[in-house]
């Protein structure tokens, strides 16, 4: 085998491992952790820690360590926000989200700088087009990495349906559930008694298993990068230097349309917080309980990478216009819906309804924002995504910061007015976009698509 494409699969298997176990995880937070809003505080704090992880840690970390530890290492943050769940409390918690959050920039920055110098390095043996490399890699990469959401929810919930404890809900606590909640702990354990400590220590014994896999497979396996190849790191890292690219970030927000901008990106950290954060707690593991949350995120994550693929091949023929309107109506039937409807145990084909809407929309707001962030800003890319990843992790920070302070439907007129602000200021960048160039728009630049996007999911 090609050594570069044995790193790339060494690579993509260790964030496979990874985020099988943080993807579940996730998930579960404000299930497992009810009790004074624990769970989504945490998730809170470790997407504020990713804001200033962003800013100031990846090049220097990179630098001083190389790719490779610099993989390794931050994998080592993710799996002390699993021995934080062990048990679980403000004082275990909080500071493993932290960390956590302080290495996910850091592993994302250097597994791009490792894979674009992979492919160069490969291009310029093979004579062949460096660009066209590197988009096969990371083609590669987020083939595998993409299922680790499948399987870490289920394990979630093939291990907590094991549960021997599971009781009847009563009609009283199902009028509880869904958009009206009690905002009381029971809502979050009437589905079924909480799982045992010895599930729980079972699912989350796994789950650091799998993190110190992904560890043991980066340290064994992936090759350092070479001297010769040295000068091309130092080149991706200092080509511009990071106070430059610091200060451009900012900078970036004198472009009107950057600003005009800022409403849809916080929207994608918005709709993604409601969906882990409040969905998954006050309609699923309310009214079917907790075993049924990694089934439901299961269809999400399904739906989405398949959209994903799609929509990023069809928005050169329908243009981003056509797929932004989709998004939007389809997102506003479900915040409309999700208002109306009752959740109830019998409706269970409804409980993945939702998550598979969301899953189609999400796959727009995430594939056709950054291809629109490309073409706009390309000129100032490096910028651009980084106001990208700021302002989608200050939505996340949001979502789950009032998550446990307001009712569910309060959080569902929110989502429903950020995204009627978001289409606006939106319309207004393409208005200004086509009294600018009254030519045919361009095609989305969908190789912008592919690392960027997961970065934000970290």
């Amino acid at each position: 085998m090609e050594r570069n494409l044995k790193n790339v699969l060494v690579i993509s298997f260790g964030f496979l491992l990874l985020f099988t176990a943080y993807g579940g995880l996730q998930s579960l937070q404000s299930s497992l952790h009810s009790e004074e809003g624990l769970g989504v505080a945490s998730l809170s704090v470790l997407y504020a820690a990713l804001i200033l992880s962003s800013m100031f840690l990846p090049p220097v970390l990179i630098k001083k360590l190389g790719c490779k530890w610099t993989i390794a290492g931050s994998m080592c943050c993710y799996i002390a926000f699993s021995l934080g769940n062990f048990y679980a409390s403000w004082y275990t918690l909080i500071p493993t989200s932290v960390i956590l959050g302080l290495g996910g920039a850091p592993l994302w920055s250097a597994k791009c700088t490792y894979l674009t110098i992979a492919g160069n390095s490969y291009a310029e043996k093979a004579g062949k087009n460096g660009k066209d490399i590197i988009n096969q890699y990371f083609g590669v990469f987020f083939l595998i990495f993409q299922s680790s959401g499948i399987w870490g929810n289920l394990i979630s919930s093939l291990i907590f349906s094991q549960a021997s404890n599971k009781v009847e809900i009563s009609e009283e606590n199902l009028a509880c559930c869904g958009a009206y909640d009690c905002m009381t702990d029971t809502t979050n354990t009437t589905g079924s008694a909480e799982p045992s400590n010895s599930l729980i220590y079972t699912l989350l014994g796994i789950y650091t298993a799998s993190g110190v896999l992904a560890v043991l497979l980066i340290v064994m396996f992936l090759d350092q990068i070479k001297s010769d190849q040295a000068e091309t790191e130092k080149e991706i890292l200092e080509t511009p230097s990071f106070w430059s690219t610091f200060l451009a970030t900012f900078q970036q927000l004198k472009d009107k349309r950057q600003c005009l901008l800022i409403p849809l990106t916080m929207y994608s950290g918005f709709e993604q917080g409601f969906l882990a954060g409040d969905y998954t707690k006050t309609y699923v593991t309310c009214a079917l309980g907790i075993h049924y949350v990694g089934y439901v995120m299961i269809c999400f994550s399904a739906v989405n990478s398949l959209c994903s693929l799609l929509f990023g091949k069809i928005s050169q023929f329908t243009g981003r216009k056509l797929l932004f309107g989709l998004a939007t109506v389809t997102n506003t039937a479900c915040i409309i819906a999700l208002l109306l409807w009752k959740p109830h145990p019998k409706q269970i084909a409804v409980f993945f309804v939702f998550p598979a809407l969301w899953g189609l929309s999400d796959a727009i707001w995430q594939t056709q924002t950054n291809g629109l962030y490309g073409v706009l800003f390309e000129k100032h890319t490096e910028a651009a995504f980084a106001n990208y990843r700021l302002w989608e992790s200050c939505g996340f920070v949001i979502a789950f910061g009032y998550s446990t302070k307001l009712q569910v439907y309060i959080k569902l007129y929110i989502l429903l007015s950020v995204l009627v602000l978001s289409m606006v200021t939106y319309g207004v960048v393409e208005y200004l976009e086509a009294k600018s160039s009254p030519g045919t728009p361009p095609a989305t630049k969908k190789e912008n698509v592919g690392p960027v996007t997961q970065e934000t999911h970290m």
